[in-house]
């Protein structure tokens, strides 16, 4: 189990990433456009550097749903490797089964 205040940590990071996504991907089009001249650019880029560190989605990190454990978690079912395993085992993950041959 993970320790409560790092996943508390990551539901804060996410609260940023979707309050400030708007505006970021604003300055970044900004950053990266043709027709603006470079004072906008290095003007948008500071902007961009003043919004919060953990605003940044590149920060987050996939935590298990059921343990919090940041390492070997499956995308797809949003489990770690242990407890996506155990489920496996009891049946609960429909089309999933451990391998033999």
């Amino acid at each position: 189990m993970a320790k409560t205040s790092m996943v508390n940590r990551e539901a804060k990071r996410a609260k940023l990433v979707k309050k400030h996504a708007d505006k970021r991907a604003e300055l970044k089009k900004t950053i990266s456009s043709q027709s603006a001249s470079y004072e906008e650019k290095i003007e948008a880029a500071t902007r961009l550097q003043k919004l919060p560190r953990d605003s940044s989605p590149a920060r987050q990190t996939t935590r298990c749903a059921l343990t919090g454990r940041p390492r070997g978690v499956y995308s797809k079912f949003g489990l770690g490797r242990n407890k996506l395993r155990e489920a496996t085992m009891r049946g609960d993950v429909p089309g999933l089964r451990k391998a033999s041959w």
